[in-house]
């Protein structure tokens, strides 16, 4: 298989791997009926906002009440007819997220018993579902998220921190409600845990206010003034924690998990499968710094590409997904995938392996980052390729920038926002 036949299947494998989360297909089939007297209102927030809010109202009766808003990132919003899309900032929270995101609570707090909530959550939601407590403000709440941001912290360590910050999150949401409350989750955390998905703003949280403090002590970080208020006192119990495992105030609420990484991660596969491939199925809990996980990956691809016995006769692919973190010390361009990407392509080399790996990197929702791509192919002649256009691999990797290598190659996934997220999709091919 040459390596244009390559490129061709490695964007395949990650197209099958996106539509297998397409929430226009997989909505509908978990959404509850409407009430017999009151209204439906819909709310939701992350990257598949808009397009899970589209499959409500393209199945909902047109005879049955229904209202709503979602937040949603910007560029990732759509036309909707009777439920309001809203873009705001992700991954750092913004203004017009704290607004739609007080809507979000005014209109919860107006529904009775004889109505229903659905709330439709995805990857993101954390961000664009910010409401931070009374006492905080947006621009204190965005100066934390970019320290941890900056600080490699995992994201749901730092999902622990906005629990605690937040009037929504944590299970704060389905206990401002006295409707049946229906949460439908599209998953982009190891584990599928609804707590950790945008937060959890419908499920009980098991942290607590030390946990969260813990966070920040572990990764350096310095909250500002009003943050570290907030959290003593949450920590000495003037502030109520949120709702716990088995909170009997939460027993109205029903969360559903409908698209998970692990289904995708299956759906690709099955495209290496049919091309004769051999599959290595690594899960979707692979998580680490990117740089470190790729290290190991490529010691794997070696062990694979010289030693496996019997030696293999068709070309073996790893699949693996989860989320990886940068810790930042550049100024390059490029998100957590093409950085993985990048360190493994530059660990191949070194190892002697390059010329029979290829591979692909690529967040599920379409943007690497804050990057405008998705990702980016690795292939057997690429660095042989950058050499021929006098583009080094370590100062590139020590500058974070992936981009810098993929993007002069022609060799990044550029999708647009997909309306959907599962989290971090990588597909590593050992040539026989």
């Amino acid at each position: 298989m040459n390596s244009s036949e390559l490129k061709s299947l490695l964007q395949k494998s990650f197209d099958a791997a996106v539509a297998a989360a397409d929430p226009r297909k997989i909505v509908a089939a978990h959404l509850p009926r409407p009430p017999a007297k009151g209204r439906t209102l819909v709310v939701g927030a992350g990257k598949a906002a808009a397009s899970m809010a589209a499959a409500v109202e393209s199945v909902w009766p047109v005879d049955a009440a229904l209202t709503g808003i979602v937040i949603t990132r910007y560029a990732h919003g759509l036309p909707l007819k009777r439920i309001r899309c809203v873009e705001a900032g992700h991954p750092v929270p913004d203004q017009a997220g704290e607004r739609a995101a007080q809507e979000i609570l005014d209109a919860v707090l107006g529904l009775g018993p004889q109505d229903q909530l659905i709330v439709l959550v995805s990857g993101g939601g954390s961000s664009l579902l910010s409401l931070p407590a009374e006492t905080i403000s947006m621009a204190d709440l965005k100066s934390l998220t970019q320290a941890l941001l900056k600080s490699g912290a995992p994201i749901t360590e730092m999902n622990t921190v906005r629990k605690h910050l937040s009037r929504l999150q944590g299970g704060w949401l389905a206990l401002a409600c006295k409707a049946p409350v229906s949460a439908l989750v599209i998953s982009d955390v190891v584990g599928d845990d609804p707590s950790a998905i945008a937060s959890g703003p419908c499920t009980a949280d098991p942290t607590t206010f030390q946990d969260a403090a813990d966070v920040l002590k572990r990764w350096s970080v310095t909250p500002p003034a009003s943050i570290a208020a907030h959290l003593s006192a949450g920590l000495s119990g003037a502030l109520p924690e949120t709702p716990k495992p088995g909170d009997p105030r939460l027993q109205h609420a029903q969360t559903t998990v409908i698209a998970t990484a692990r289904e995708s991660l299956q759906a690709a596969a099955e495209v290496f499968s049919d091309a004769g491939f051999q599959i290595i199925m690594l899960g979707d809990a692979v998580t680490g710094e990117a740089r470190d996980v790729a290290q190991v990956m490529a010691s794997w691809a070696r062990e694979i590409a010289l030693f496996a016995q019997p030696r293999p006769r068709t070309p073996v692919v790893l699949i693996s997904g989860g989320e990886c973190t940068v810790t930042v010390r550049g100024n390059g361009r490029g998100g957590r995938c093409v950085e993985f990407l990048l360190a493994f392509a530059h660990a191949c080399d070194e190892l002697g392996i390059s010329g029979r790996i290829a591979g692909i990197a690529a967040d599920t929702d379409g943007i690497d980052g804050v990057s405008p791509h998705a990702g980016g192919i690795l292939l057997p002649d690429t660095i042989r390729r950058a050499r021929d256009q006098r583009l080094s691999l370590r100062p590139l990797l020590d500058n974070n920038d992936g981009l810098g290598l993929f993007e002069p190659l022609g060799d990044v996934i550029t999708t647009g926002a997909t309306l959907t997220n599962v989290n971090d999709y990588r597909a590593l091919v050992v040539m026989p």
